[in-house]
């Protein structure tokens, strides 16, 4: 990209807070504006306030953005990209996940420069792809092709919101919704996403166990999704089996770190300094790679097609209990 890099945010929530604080570390970056109809005055970005704005519409009228950032509810997501697309020439950065249904998808790809417009310039903000021990069991995998291909997944992502009650669901709509994007993104730097098998919806939709395939170095696999909030305290966890071989990656996502173990030994550990707040952890490299001249594909429109089709995908043996 271009430097500096004129940066417009648009939505100017708890999510955006990451995205201003990230951002303020890139010396090539300038916040060109915020537009969000909620607030009279933006936040302070670098000791001052950019000029801020009812609307996106209204700051393309005065702006020249080379990235447009999108922190907005889910349902928004189409509208404002396509009035990225088509007003400004801007990458635009959309929080995941990218759209809310099927039908929004093919808008975007039905758009005013279609779906090569949307593969150059739409990225979804897939930051538990760019977690730091999910890219190193990405590296471990990737160096050590003795282990084999990844044949078994299990995931496990809770969160502690049933005492919120129905305010959970309001802000979260379900436990599938809210962590589903989450695990199928990370699972896409490590595999082959190929289909949902199964979703069975649980405690009014407070938990849920879903079941999909994958491909890794040519063979088929299953991963099996838990998600609920009928729980204690955050717990984020995943395993990998290496078929070949007796190896498993085990990825404690809350705490940001991992072990490799195989044949009874200790085979590789990954570690954090604990300074660094998770989720900025998360987006720094994912900024990296996005403000570069190839952006990783994990954050591109085909992954996010890939995802929101999985994601919204309904087997025969879909259930709610």
């Amino acid at each position: 990209m271009s430097d500096p890099v004129r940066v417009g945010l648009v939505g100017v929530g708890i999510i955006a807070e990451t995205h201003l604080a990230v951002l303020a570390e890139r010396p090539e970056v300038s916040l060109e504006f915020t537009a969000d109809p909620r607030l009279a005055e933006p936040p302070e970005f670098r000791g001052a306030r950019p000029p801020h704005h009812g609307s996106l519409a209204e700051a393309l009228e005065e702006h020249r953005p080379d990235l447009i950032v999108l922190a907005t509810p889910t349902a928004t997501h189409a509208d404002l990209v396509v009035q990225a697309l088509t007003r400004s020439t801007a990458r635009v950065l959309v929080e995941k996940p990218l759209v809310h249904d099927l039908a929004s998808l093919a808008r975007l790809v039905e758009s005013p420069g279609g779906a090569a417009d949307a593969r150059d310039r739409v990225f979804t903000a897939h930051h538990f792809a760019f977690s730091p021990e999910v890219l190193w069991a990405a590296e471990q995998i990737a160096a050590h092709e003795e282990w084999g291909p990844v044949t078994g997944i299990t995931s496990a992502f809770y969160d502690p919101y049933v005492l919120r009650g129905e305010d959970a669901f309001t802000s979260y709509v379900s436990s599938w919704t809210d962590s589903g994007v989450n695990q199928l993104s990370m699972l896409s730097r490590l595999v082959d996403l190929t289909a949902l098998v199964s979703v069975r919806r649980m405690d009014g939709g407070a938990s849920a166990w879903c079941v999909c395939e994958y491909r890794s170095r040519g063979r088929v696999g299953t991963a099996r999704l838990r998600t609920s909030w009928l729980a204690g305290s955050s717990s984020k966890e995943t395993v990998l089996t290496l078929g070949d071989s007796d190896v498993e990656i085990w990825i404690d996502h809350t705490a940001m770190t991992g072990f490799v173990a195989g044949g009874g030994e200790l085979l590789a550990t990954h570690g954090d300094d604990g300074r660094t707040p998770r989720k900025i952890a998360h987006y720094r490299p994912l900024y990296d790679s996005l403000l570069s001249d190839r952006p990783d594909p994990v954050l591109g429109f085909g992954v996010a097609t890939t995802i929101t089709e999985l994601y919204h995908a309904t087997p025969p043996d879909d259930r709610d209990r």
